[in-house]
């Protein structure tokens, strides 16, 4: 019997609304907070380092016990709780400023305490998947999020840098604050009810943790996929805290102007996740882990050739073709992921691995804006597009090489203390 598209799947078209509206309110902010930072509070290098790194501070902190309480509670109650707290949040910087008492700590603060939002959000996110819709369906399903994602990501940033234009950059945040509140709404209107975690009595929060990190350090494709993202995301995020001011300051960008170029970047993730099911259809699953990062990680180096005039292009040009490969991989490899693992330890899956790549993202935010200071803007730009060319090697060498696709039902681990 053919299988119904997940267009005609209620409670996921709910699931999808939802992180559609919270995608686009986050890429607003991805524009919105530093340029708040770099033009109204006048952060240095340094200082828009510190944000980024503020950001995704909690992988690193809380990743891995995150993982645990994720597996032990209904993930949906958690996204809610998650998306309530990261709107409220937002919502106090608009305030702050209103009230002449905005400062780059609260921004600091804010950011960091809607990243810990976020981490127990991203994780509930993919460990709910699979119960929602199958394991049948999960290329189909991380697509279309994934196209949700990079929709947002070409038409946030515009939206982003207008309303700053327009209104500020500290009201602009009101949108972002405003999306979380309404992607509750839309996940308040799942009626597919998840069952009650059963936990074992008399384990301990350290076993279940490293019954995770066993898992996924356990496997040599999961490790080369971890190491690969966490090598790839080190890099973006040094080039992602210094690129409002490689755009503003070295290329001479107005607001509106570097708004624009990111969307125009973020094309290339439109079409990246319009064609991931055609690559893993085409050359399988396994192969377009390693083989389309290999063919589009090398474009980045088109973003520090660029200049003011025509040569802004190369910026666009690089931005397009690496999101492009991002999209694809990230579609492949999270549905590896979830149909490689049992559905008692996806919650300390997805934790250990975001743990491990997202952890990278403050250490990799610091080195950028340490690195702004010391060699400058460009020349950081430089060291960002070759480091995350030369992790591609982690799944080139990886047995993912000589595999096709996925395996067709999930590993068999017993649980800690059965």
């Amino acid at each position: 019997m053919p299988r119904v598209s997940l267009w005609l799947h209620r409670d996921f078209r709910r699931l999808w609304a939802g992180d559609t509206v919270s995608q686009f309110g986050t890429f607003v902010g991805h524009t919105v907070l530093p340029l708040l930072a770099a033009t109204v509070l006048a952060a240095t290098p340094a200082q828009m380092g510190l944000l980024t790194a503020a950001e995704h501070a909690a992988f690193l902190l809380l990743g891995l016990p995150a993982g645990v309480w994720v597996d032990r509670v209904r993930r949906r109650t958690l996204m809610l709780a998650a998306d309530a707290v990261r709107g409220t949040l937002l919502l106090t910087v608009p305030l702050a400023w209103w009230a002449g008492a905005l400062t780059l700590t609260h921004l600091v603060v804010v950011a960091l305490l809607v990243g810990a939002c976020t981490l127990f959000f991203d994780v509930s996110y993919q460990s709910y998947l699979p119960f929602l819709v199958g394991r049948d369906r999960l290329v189909e399903g991380n697509t279309k999020l994934q196209a949700s994602q990079s929709v947002a990501q070409v038409t946030g940033p515009g939206i982003g840098g207008l309303l700053v234009q327009a209104v500020g950059a500290a009201t602009a945040v009101t949108a972002t604050g405003l999306s979380y509140l309404a992607s509750a709404g839309w996940l308040l209107r799942i009626r597919a009810r998840e069952p009650r975690p059963v936990r074992a009595e008399g384990t301990r929060l350290r076993t279940e943790v490293a019954e995770g990190l066993r898992f996924v350090f356990g496997d040599r494709a999961l490790r080369a996929i971890t190491g690969y993202t966490a090598s790839a995301n080190f890099a973006g995020a040094a080039f992602t805290a210094v690129e409002v001011l490689f755009l503003t300051r070295h290329l001479g960008l107005p607001a509106a102007a570097v708004g624009t170029v990111l969307a125009a970047g973020g094309a290339g993730s439109v079409l990246g996740a319009l064609t991931a099911g055609w690559w893993t259809r085409r050359i399988g699953q396994a192969r377009a882990i390693w083989l389309v990062p290999l063919l589009t990680a090398p474009a980045m180096f088109l973003v520090p050739l660029s200049a003011p005039g025509w040569r802004i292009g190369l910026v666009v040009a690089g931005l397009v073709v690496t999101g492009y490969g991002i999209v694809v991989y990230n579609v492949a490899q999270i549905s590896y992921r979830q149909a490689l693992c049992p559905d008692h330890l996806l919650g300390r899956m997805n934790a250990s691995i975001r743990c491990v790549v997202w952890g990278t993202l403050p250490l990799g935010a610091l080195a950028g804006g340490l690195l702004g200071e010391w060699i400058g803007v460009p020349a950081t730009v430089w060291v960002a597009a070759a480091a995350s060319t030369v992790a591609v090697a982690w799944v080139l060498c990886s047995p993912l090489r000589t595999m096709r696709d996925v395996p067709t039902t999930p590993a068999r681990v017993v649980p800690s203390g059965s």
